[in-house]
């Protein structure tokens, strides 16, 4: 008997020792992210030229203050810690968080296929019958009592011999890192817009600042104007003028406050905080734009978070499609079953209590009427449409990063004229002024001249918003100091 069942064993290990040999098949596609021809050189660099003449380009010290914590290189204080309670407090941030930690529990879920099911159940059952209703001796009908103590374990495998399993494995996990670049693409998305608020915000303050020194000049018109009217130098014209001078910056100013609190609430939102209970100091704004090293456009398909979320979207595509063709091919498993069974609990652990089976059995499907056909071409197709948002993501990123980059390159020429513009306004209004105090001019010109001063002032600080807004955008799409090499691979993942 223990022959026979050496014997019986072999064959099992033999049987599962041939199931084993044959994992490994992969009878899908293999991947091949699709190429995208990068320009040699961002378009709109403003190029620069060395003593003799030539072009040449500068060493950037910034290229490291650019990565990591990005938003220091400005040298705002109030900035940084607002970034710091952004990264810790933000509900986008946190949200898009849990998603990448149950995409993880995703692979770890697929990964279980590869190893057996094991249940597993006990039980007790008590029976009675009736016995006859009489011997032949004609005696009393008897009761029979038995008992069945049982414990079961089943086990079932499915190998993975077309690599079905593998390649479920494979997609879970590209998903797991398209959550993972997602997560990156939102953290800097965030502390963009947080960076881009606080500007405005600080942009804000400014024109306040102006506004206020505003008022009080047309104030001191009004009372001269009105002194000169009761000279009879002026007329009461000239005092209904500086009158509406002053009323409309006035309301301008209350409508600056509106725009002001605005942001302060925006910021106050991205920071996890309510806005009821969140206010920042007034600052007017005075930092200067760093100069973001913006690399070459190749640089773009490691650096942005976005592009490297929709490359591990085709490659998740591209393992479904796998699962499927592996559908096609015949599914093998084994099965078995053994335990411990008796009729008495003092006997339920000796030797011939034991019980077991096992067995290998194939599954394959000769008729679906086009079901696994159409599926795959569904797979197929839905690869084909992730592969062109891949590359309208990359073209994307190129018109991005040559947008901010002009912004720089042109606000950077545009303030020095603007300033120029003011300078000469100044200027006028002395001018003006000198005329209208001496009885030369009437107030219509000094009422010009100060309207074309606020118009410059309001211009330029609008402008160094602009330069502002624009330099985090241009860190944002370059990448903000993100790498492709951050994102997870598989074994990690699968980590708990």
């Amino acid at each position: 008997m223990r022959s026979a069942s050496n014997r019986l064993s072999l064959t099992h290990v033999v049987i599962c020792g041939v199931f084993m040999s044959l994992t490994g098949c992969n009878v899908g596609p293999k991947y091949t992210p699709p190429a995208m021809t990068a320009p040699p050189a961002f378009k709109e660099l403003a190029p620069q030229t060395g003593p003799d003449g030539t072009l040449w380009k500068a060493a950037q010290p910034q290229d490291a203050a650019s990565r990591g914590k990005w938003w220091e290189m400005y040298g705002e204080p109030e900035l940084n810690g607002l970034e710091e309670r952004l990264n810790s407090s933000n509900q986008t941030i946190a949200q898009s968080y849990e998603n990448f930690m149950a995409a993880r529990a995703l692979v770890r879920q697929a990964r279980s296929n590869y190893f057996p099911t094991v249940t597993g159940g006990p039980s007790y059952t008590r029976a009675r019958s009736s016995g006859s209703m009489g011997g032949p001796s004609g005696g009393p009908a008897q009761n029979l009592n038995s008992n069945d103590f049982n414990l079961s374990f089943d086990v079932s495998w499915e190998p993975d011999v077309w690599g079905r399993v593998r390649s479920t494995v494979r997609q879970y996990a590209n998903q797991a890192q398209v959550s993972a670049a997602d997560l990156a693409n939102t953290r800097l998305s965030e502390q963009a817009s947080l960076a881009q608020y606080y500007f405005e915000l600080r942009g804000q303050d400014s024109l306040i600042a102006l506004y206020e020194r505003t008022v009080e000049a047309y104030k001191k018109s009004l009372e001269l104007t009105t002194l000169l009217d009761k000279t009879g130098i002026d007329t009461a014209q000239s005092v209904a003028q500086a009158n509406l001078n002053l009323q409309a910056a006035k309301s301008s100013l209350i409508n600056l406050r509106i725009a002001r609190a605005q942001f302060e609430h925006a910021i106050a939102l991205l920071i996890g905080e309510p806005a009821s209970t969140f206010s920042l100091p007034v600052h007017e704004l005075t930092t200067a734009a760093p100069i973001i090293p913006a690399g070459v456009p190749s640089e773009l398909l490691q650096r942005r978070p976005d592009i490297a979320a929709a490359e591990r979207t085709m490659a998740a595509a591209n393992a479904l499609i796998d699962v499927e063709v592996a559908a096609f091919y015949p599914s093998f498993s084994i099965s078995g079953q053994g335990g411990l069974q008796s009729s008495t609990i003092g006997s339920w652990f000796t030797w011939p209590s034991r019980f077991f089976s096992i067995g290998p059995s194939a599954t394959e499907t000769f008729f679906d009427a086009g079901a696994r056909r159409s599926t795959l071409a569904n797979y197929k197709a839905e690869y084909e449409a992730d592969a062109a948002s891949y590359r309208q993501t990359v073209l994307t990123a190129f018109q991005q990063t040559e947008d901010a980059l002009a912004s720089q390159r042109y606000l950077a020429e545009q303030l020095p004229q603007q300033q120029a513009a003011i300078d000469a306004a100044q200027r006028y209004l002395d001018l003006a002024n000198t005329r209208f105090r001496t009885g030369l001019d009437p107030y219509l010109d000094v009422y010009t001249a100060e309207a074309s001063l606020l118009t410059q002032q309001q211009t330029f600080v609008s402008l160094r918003v602009s330069q502002m807004t624009s330099n985090v955008q241009l860190i944002e799409a370059i990448g903000g100091g993100w790498d492709r090499a951050q994102l997870p691979p598989e074994k990690e993942l699968a980590k708990k």
